[in-house]
């Protein structure tokens, strides 16, 4: 790879989002949007190798895309929306309304409440978080030809319905915050663990632009206990990224992390939010109840000190709010260290996670603790075949052939 190519890579990463979103904030269509973004971003490959990268190159690239999208609307204007010509091509100013960031206000526009939830958070990851269809179908744990439709029909119901592309005031933010929210998680989710086989096993910078926001919507709406939440969760889990992946590229599970590498600075402020929710008073939702998960997690100097009983609770909390299969997983995993691996395998094999990684290398690591090695192997041939994550991938296998005799 060259230094210009380099370049475009990192310009690609970091001003994706904004190009798209002050597209978008000035002509009112995501498809323009998207579109006249990614020819920019090919007209800047074509030229920069020969011309030079300009000195400012998001610059550069947003007034690249905005000529091309004005060119575009000229030519479709003349044929059908001249009324839509005028306001396009007009120098008046948009109104930001009650956000000051770019990204985080393409956010809020994207989870429009008119549509359905799944929708909201799959357009959202593909126009502002920049991840691959193939990236949030993974997420989603759906086919990526499903979750392409998905964001289609998103689109074109944006579009069809003439849901107003207005940017969101004050007052909007509240029936749109439960979708930003999701979004913003599985932002980071996709840092913290890389989907792509192709990209590092662990993102910075997708962690760090999704906790970026998640303060930033803290300081819109900072008496939302569930953004609080979200913030915590964040800063928790971010305090262990470190540790999480070895010198050689394998993951390192919780219980043998180096904890002297743990951030206890974003520890401490983790465990504040978490401690400032409990004296609230008020019911916990998921996002503050996985917070204090892990909040118990980084209070424990070691593993073998870990209260897996206040986990447990947590957990039977959670799975009041949110029964879904991942949850009661997560669940059985605590239940291991608190009853034995037999009671959690019991529990895991009623779920109806076949094509989930994580539900196999769960299973495996519970019949290796059983001593079912035959089991066991053949659950991580499983999970390796599932798993696309290059640290993860690496861990079960070293596991996998530690495995001697049936």
């Amino acid at each position: 790879m060259t230094d210009v190519d380099e370049v475009i890579a990192r310009v690609h990463r970091d001003e994706w989002a904004r190009v798209v979103a002050t597209l978008a904030k000035r002509f009112g269509d995501l498809d323009i949007a998207e579109e006249m973004a990614a020819e920019a971003f090919a007209t800047a490959v074509e030229r920069w190798p020969v011309e030079g990268v300009p000195p400012s190159p998001g610059g550069w690239l947003t007034t690249t895309a905005h000529r091309k999208a004005i060119d575009r609307l000229r030519r479709e204007v003349r044929r059908e929306e001249k009324h839509r010509e005028a306001l396009m091509l007009s120098d008046t100013p948009e109104p930001l309304g009650a956000i000051d960031d770019d990204r985080l206000r393409l956010v809020f526009t994207c989870c429009h409440p008119a549509l359905a939830m799944e929708a909201r958070v799959a357009l959202t990851l593909r126009m502002v978080g920049g991840l691959t269809v193939s990236e949030i179908a993974r997420a989603f744990l759906v086919q990526e030809a499903a979750l392409g439709r998905r964001i289609t029909r998103a689109k074109t119901k944006i579009k069809a319905a003439r849901i107003p592309y207005r940017v969101p005031m004050r007052e909007d933010l509240p029936a749109r915050v439960a979708g930003v929210l999701a979004v913003l998680y599985l932002i980071f989710n996709e840092g913290y663990l890389a989907s792509d086989p192709e990209k590092e096993a662990v993102r910075g910078d997708l962690t760090a632009e999704a906790i970026r926001l998640t303060r930033l919507v803290r300081a819109l709406m900072p008496a939302d206990g569930e953004v609080a939440g979200l913030l915590a969760l964040m800063l928790l889990t971010e305090a262990r990224r470190a540790a999480r992946v070895s010198a050689s590229g394998e993951l390192v599970t919780l219980d043998k992390q180096d904890r002297g590498t743990w951030d206890l600075e974003l520890i401490a402020e983790g465990h504040a939010l978490v401690r400032a929710r409990l004296a609230s008073g008020q019911a916990p939702g998921r996002y503050q109840i996985l917070a204090a998960i892990n909040a118990v997690h980084t209070d424990a100097h070691d593993a073998r000190d870990t209260d897996w009983s206040q986990v447990v609770a947590l957990y039977d909390q959670l799975v009041r709010l949110d029964p879904s299969p991942i949850v009661r997983l997560n669940r059985a995993i605590a239940v291991a260290e608190l009853d034995g691996p037999q009671v959690a395998l019991t529990e895991a094999d009623r779920l109806p996670l076949e094509d989930y990684h994580a539900f196999h290398a769960t299973r495996a690591d519970l019949l290796r603790r059983l001593g079912r090695n035959v089991e066991s192997r053949a659950a991580y041939d499983r999970a390796i075949g599932l798993a696309t994550n290059t640290a993860e991938t690496a861990y079960l296998i070293r596991r996998r052939d530690q495995l001697t005799g049936p």
